[in-house]
């Protein structure tokens, strides 16, 4: 071969070369972020084939536990760390370990213990209550009167085999004789009155007059039960509430969604779950969809969901999100929770961490004079939520908007 020929070969290798490299450079580069791996596991993966180090075993107090362990042969010994120097994935966990003075963990015991986030307590104000209690605002309710005490086995016996009438709950509670409370019925408890109602509107709509008398004949099936006498609401009375009622409830009906987008790299769903669960956000039993927890009792805080087919992926690594949705349920939450200040807060961790922007449901980037704003005319429809005795959080508000 001539040296020209030469030449322009060494050219041509060259340019192929950059070629590839060029290549696997953008994909790299255009590949969704993935989560991060704990330092300890690749340590862990050759743990096996390691001898074991006596000097691993001493740490922090366990020094004499661990010498005895190295002495003996082919027992394998697992290391401990410090919990300071712990990943940020294990530190909420770490926290309430059983020796809160050595704070020290098996690397085996946190891997095997989920990381449940604790729900901080209730603020001021704030009282869990039941979801289902029967309030004249919110419900027809028809009175029932026995012959005689029901025990809270017949009246079980006597319920309807579903709590619904029509798209809108039903129940029934009783005047429990010994403390004088309206209540569920319940075994081994004896009640005197009784009372059945429906709920007059929801998220579905008002209540209207085929439900109300599939609620009548459920309520006289359980009278006839227990030897008791109904007296019912008028239903055109009943219905016209409930239109009034499903009216308001539209009007005062908030679900704040906002939009995370990427600004330059997708994220994977595994990239996306560990940043969000360093924020507190634990998965839901739905694909794509994670909660941030409340006190115990109540309805989440925040919600964070994605696209559910990349969610349910045989690789994650590979699904590439490039929007997530964050959403407020307003009248679910208390005010007193501060819910908009936390989805705030959130909102602006996860668009550092993740190189994300805040938009909405349109696509344009949100600035704070808008959020600003959002808060403002949240503290109005907590306002008008709060003189109609539907504050939002209570029980009542819960049941209405559902």
């Amino acid at each position: 071969m001539s040296t020209l020929q030469w030449s322009l070969a060494i050219i041509g290798g060259l340019v192929l070369a950059a070629l590839v490299a060029y290549n696997a450079w953008t994909l790299r580069r255009n590949a969704p972020k993935r989560a991060q791996t704990r330092p300890d596991a690749h340590r862990d993966a050759h743990a096996g084939a390691a001898a074991p180090d006596p000097a691993s075993a001493e740490v922090q107090g366990l020094a004499g536990q661990g010498a005895a362990l190295a002495d003996e042969p082919g027992l394998r010994q697992e290391p401990v760390f410090d919990a300071a120097l712990a990943p940020a994935d294990f530190h909420h966990g770490l926290e309430h370990g059983p020796d809160p003075a050595s704070h020290t963990v098996d690397v085996r015991d946190a891997l095997a213990e989920p990381v449940r986030p604790v729900p901080a307590p209730l603020p001021p104000g704030v009282v869990p209550e039941s979801r289902f209690a029967l309030d004249a605002l919110i419900d027809a309710i028809a009175p029932l009167q026995p012959e005689h005490e029901v025990t809270g086995e017949a009246a079980l016996a006597a319920m309807p085999p579903t709590r619904r009438a029509g798209s809108k709950p039903f129940a029934v509670e009783g005047l429990n004789v010994a403390t004088g409370q309206w209540e569920r019925p319940a075994p081994g408890q004896r009640y005197q009155r009784f009372q059945a109602g429906v709920q007059l509107a929801n998220r579905l709509g008002a209540l209207n007059e085929i439900e109300f008398s599939e609620f009548v004949a459920k309520t006289q099936a359980f009278a006839d039960a227990i030897h008791a006498m109904p007296d019912f609401p008028d239903m055109r009375h009943e219905v016209a509430r409930a239109r009034e009622l499903d009216q308001f409830a539209g009007a005062h009906d908030a679900q704040l969604a906002f939009a995370l987008r990427a600004r330059s790299t997708a994220w994977s769903p595994g990239y996306v779950e560990q940043n969000a669960a360093r924020l507190g956000f634990v998965p839901s039993a739905m694909p794509g969809r994670m909660l941030l927890p409340a006190a115990p009792g109540l309805p989440p805080l925040l919600t964070l969901g994605f696209d559910m087919q990349a969610a349910q992926a045989e690789d994650l690594d590979q699904s590439a999100l490039w929007e997530l949705t964050l959403s407020l349920d307003v009248p679910q939450v208390a005010p007193a929770q501060q819910p908009f200040a936390r989805l705030r807060e959130v909102a602006t961790a996860l668009c550092e961490a993740m190189d994300g922007v805040l938009c909405d449901q349109e696509g344009h980037p949100l600035p704070v004079m808008a959020l600003d704003a959002i808060a403002a005319d949240l503290e109005a429809l907590y306002a008008q939520l709060a003189a109609r005795d539907l504050a939002a959080g209570s029980a009542l508000a819960r049941r209405l908007f559902s």
